[in-house]
């Protein structure tokens, strides 16, 4: 179904946009990202030109998240500044998309009436027919509330020129408490396996050498498929596929989910050279009760021996995870579960979340359950200086070790400094000269901190 406040589908010719530069603000998550790095492709196909200063910018696209409530702050906060950044020059156009638009359509339009285009997470592929639109009638709102069909994949406009993200499937099937993903990305789609290869061939021909397998539930990709006459899920069967493509140097993916994961996929991550030995398995919670209260699917115990399966398949494998902390009804006992978790698993990361309570979501309605936020401020603290110490110990293991990193920018804040990634997911601060950008370099770590490594030649 379709929510749209538009007069007719009028396409000028994109060649009056010729010149104009554009600027893209991202909010959320890798798959926010590779969404707005396929809005850049579009622009760029439109005539227009990348600024990467807002300030110059003749469009503005700004990519919404919604799982948390400081994000929709943020949101509202950026488009009440944005006011006055339109009003200095009429003929700018604000557009806004994303995960928040996609759940909050009407309060968008109403909160911030100047914004020329609201588009959803399902029809990004007609922004340019929608801006069109916005300029001949005035102000549109595009919203298709669900789909059934996967976009095609589009030529992004990568902040990387050696790493991509693919997207191998949109939507999410499960049902958890506290997510508004199903209700803003729909049900699981997955891509053909065909066209997946095809699109990373084509990385690999343009110099691409590592990429990231993006899905809400990766380990169930496929599943959706009609594959060999069967329905299963295809994900182990995808990282064969991909790892004997060349080119491709490395292979990551994110974000699985820990009831799905297979024995199968876990070996193929340790036989295959190319997928890196980074295991990413959100917790959430070491509480039985808040995890069935969650709807996660899994128990404490369920969820270690997936971590020391892990363990035991894949050398030096590095763990991240997410917990969020104060979901509804959790005492004391229940974070000292989490807690004990953490420090039976040790994760190398863990990004850790304050619970926020999302319109839309079971958990929302949880609100005789909610624990009181210096509670929540406290215990976040906790968990935030014990994985800093675990960080700290497990980061420090590359030290006076040899490794292989991929080397992907010139660093910010230092541009004799580069800044790549190892096959476990580590940044690495290189001293080093920008001929590199692009290489797999052999390096010493001589140095670790619990955030990042430095290294030399």
């Amino acid at each position: 179904m379709k929510t749209s406040i538009h007069i007719e589908n009028k396409i000028r010719p994109k060649a009056s946009r010729n010149g104009l530069k554009y600027h893209i603000k991202t909010f959320g998550c890798q798959m926010n990202e590779h969404d707005s790095e396929k809005i850049a492709g579009i622009f760029n196909n439109d005539g227009m030109t990348k600024s990467d200063d807002i300030d110059n910018a003749d469009v503005l696209f700004v990519n919404t998240c919604t799982i948390r409530e400081n994000a929709d702050d943020k949101l509202y906060g950026t488009l009440g500044h944005l006011k006055k950044w339109k009003s200095l020059a009429p003929n700018r156009r604000l557009l806004v998309g994303g995960c928040a638009a996609q759940k909050d359509k009407e309060l968008v339009r109403e909160r911030a009436p100047w914004v020329d285009v609201v588009i959803g997470t399902h029809n990004t592929t007609e922004i340019i027919n929608l801006l069109n639109q916005a300029e001949d009638w005035g102000p549109i709102t595009e919203i298709i509330e669900e789909t059934t069909d996967i976009e095609t994949e589009i030529a992004a406009v990568r902040e990387s020129s050696v790493s991509a993200f693919v997207t191998i499937q949109i939507g999410c099937n499960n049902s958890c408490t506290f997510c508004i993903v199903p209700s803003v990305r729909g049900i699981e789609i997955s891509r053909r396996p065909s066209d997946i290869i095809n699109e990373i061939k084509s990385l690999a021909h343009d110099g691409v050498k590592e990429i990231t397998l993006l899905g809400q539930n990766v380990n169930s990709y496929g599943r959706d498929l009609m594959i060999n006459n069967r329905r299963k899920p295809y994900f182990t069967e995808l990282l064969y596929k991909i790892h004997d493509i060349d080119g491709i140097e490395r292979i990551r993916f994110t974000s699985p989910h820990p009831k799905d994961f297979k024995i199968e996929t876990l070996k193929a991550v340790a036989d295959l050279p190319k997928v890196a030995n980074q295991i990413h398995i959100p917790l959430q919670s070491g509480s039985n009760k808040i995890l069935s209260s969650m709807h996660r699917g899994y128990n404490q115990k369920r969820f270690l021996e997936k971590v020391d399966l892990i363990k035991s398949l894949i050398p030096n494998v590095s763990i991240s995870s997410d917990i969020i902390v104060g979901f509804p009804g959790e005492n004391e006992d229940d974070f000292q579960q989490t807690m004990d978790v953490v420090n039976y698993a040790e994760f190398d990361l863990i990004f850790m979340f304050k619970f926020s309570p999302r319109p839309g979501t079971v958990a929302f309605d949880y609100v005789d359950q909610f624990v009181e936020k210096k509670v929540i401020d406290d215990r976040f603290m906790r968990l935030k200086v014990r994985q800093t110490e675990i960080s700290e110990k497990r980061y420090k293991r590359y030290q006076n070790t040899k490794q292989t990193m991929l080397v992907e920018k010139v660093s910010k804040k230092d541009n004799n400094i580069l800044t790549g990634r190892i096959e476990g997911g580590h940044i690495v601060h290189l001293e080093s000269s920008s001929e590199n950008i692009g290489k797999l370099l052999n390096v010493n770590i001589y140095d670790s901190t619990p955030f990042f490594l430095k290294a030399t030649l």
